[in-house]
């Protein structure tokens, strides 16, 4: 039987990361958002890598900035995030995951991240004129 502790990983498929505009640290954002509802849940980064693993693993892969270590939404507090799709926007540099969420999206145990972070009380715009 082969080994294949030695085996190659597979790079991220070269016509996607030819598309990607990634910034100083080679790092693209990934706002993600329940697939059914459209609720934003919350934003991670994402370099080439974490981005394969998204995209070929059916489960959400990070690069977490503070720890410099890639992370998988859910392996320690079972609040997984289940791929539905992901997209890329115009100019190459921000990803939409749309996931099925099980459980709290944020570290904080809140349902989103922005919940948690709370309403910065903006002065609302005027409803859109009708045509």
């Amino acid at each position: 039987m082969p080994d294949l502790t030695d085996a190659p990983v597979p790079a991220l498929d070269p016509a996607v990361a030819d598309r990607l505009k990634r910034d100083e640290h080679g790092l693209v954002a990934a706002v993600v958002q329940q697939h059914d509802t459209g609720e934003v849940l919350m934003l991670g980064w994402m370099d080439d890598e974490a981005l394969r693993r998204t995209l070929t693993e059916g489960r959400v892969t990070f690069w977490s900035r503070s720890r410099e270590e890639y992370w998988r939404k859910g392996d320690t507090s079972g609040h997984v995030q289940l791929v539905r799709s992901v997209a890329l926007d115009c100019d190459g540099d921000a990803l939409l995951v749309r996931v099925h969420q099980v459980g709290a999206a944020c570290h904080t145990g809140t349902r989103t991240c922005f919940e948690a972070g709370g309403d910065l009380g903006a002065v609302v715009g005027p409803d859109a004129p009708v045509a």
